[in-house]
């Protein structure tokens, strides 16, 4: 495997971790323990540290090393906030450039959604698979700026809404939303794709929160 290869797998790893919760927010990133554990070299698990920290997944302190980024109530309300505009934007770009590949590559994506909602929940297989619904769409949208920024913006609401995705009702709320943005895309309607997408990431938005109270 090369090291730029073997560098994606240990990324694509730990993120997992991040997004399924056995990395929760604020948990160390010991670069020999994770080495260990992935049965890798210390030097690709120290370079996917450092691109966690530059996606703003996780934090660096000196002298503390990393951790998995902690995100606040606030931080949280903001980040949704923000998506609710550009996931609309990305969603409206995405179903004015789109073509009958793009679509059915949005359409296996839910189906495979739709899928995994019937077996038993998988926190990591399940946030990826709405991540990659997501990251298709901004894609598709071909607004790069926007794409970075979403992307960014899109983990950074994972990090703390892992526990959502044991939850059945909410896997299917997420599929059921995601088929609404794809039937507006697949019609050309780009003002019922804008608000679809806006509607899909309010509502994950709400569901966080109320997940969040019940805990506190």
């Amino acid at each position: 495997m090369s090291v730029e290869l073997l560098g994606d797998t240990v990324h694509t790893a730990l993120l997992a971790r991040i997004l399924d919760g056995r990395l929760g927010p604020g948990t160390s990133l010991s670069v020999p323990a994770l080495a260990a554990e992935l049965g890798v070299s210390r030097s690709p698990v120290r370079d996917s540290v450092q691109r966690l920290v530059a996606e703003g997944i996780a934090v660096s302190t000196p002298h503390a090393g990393a951790r998995v980024a902690t995100v606040t109530a606030e931080d949280l309300s903001e980040v949704f906030r923000v998506r609710e505009v550009l996931d609309g934007l990305a969603a409206a770009e995405a179903t004015e450039r789109v073509d009958r590949e793009g679509l059915a590559r949005l359409a296996e994506l839910v189906d495979a959604e739709e899928a995994a909602s019937a077996e038993t929940p998988e926190p990591a297989r399940d946030a990826g698979l709405d991540l990659e619904f997501h990251a298709a769409m901004r894609e598709l949208s071909g607004n790069a700026t926007l794409a970075d920024t979403l992307r960014r913006l899109e983990v950074r609401a994972h990090l703390s809404g892992a526990g959502l995705w044991a939850e059945q009702r909410h896997r299917e709320l997420a599929v059921a939303e995601h088929r609404r943005i794809l039937a507006a895309v697949e019609a050309g309607d780009v003002a019922a794709a804008r608000l679809a997408a806006s509607a899909h990431v309010a509502a994950i938005g709400v569901r966080l929160r109320r997940a969040q109270l019940t805990l506190a």
